[in-house]
């Protein structure tokens, strides 16, 4: 049987921010997934290479 954590309830701010965190989170991936993108097409390994870096270490 599983063990379940007591419900503790979260705070409306708390929630915000995470609601908030995850946007800017997206809006980055998707700048950096569509640079990568361009950096392909014009051949640029070195941006490609930076851009992919970028884009593993946003969680």
């Amino acid at each position: 049987m599983e063990k379940q954590l007591p419900r503790t309830p979260l705070n409306p701010e708390v929630i915000a921010e995470m609601v908030l965190d995850k946007a800017i989170r997206d809006f980055r991936k998707e700048k950096i997934e569509k640079a990568i993108d361009h950096s392909l097409k014009i051949r640029n390994k070195e941006e490609f290479m930076r851009l992919t870096e970028e884009l593993k270490n946003i969680n």
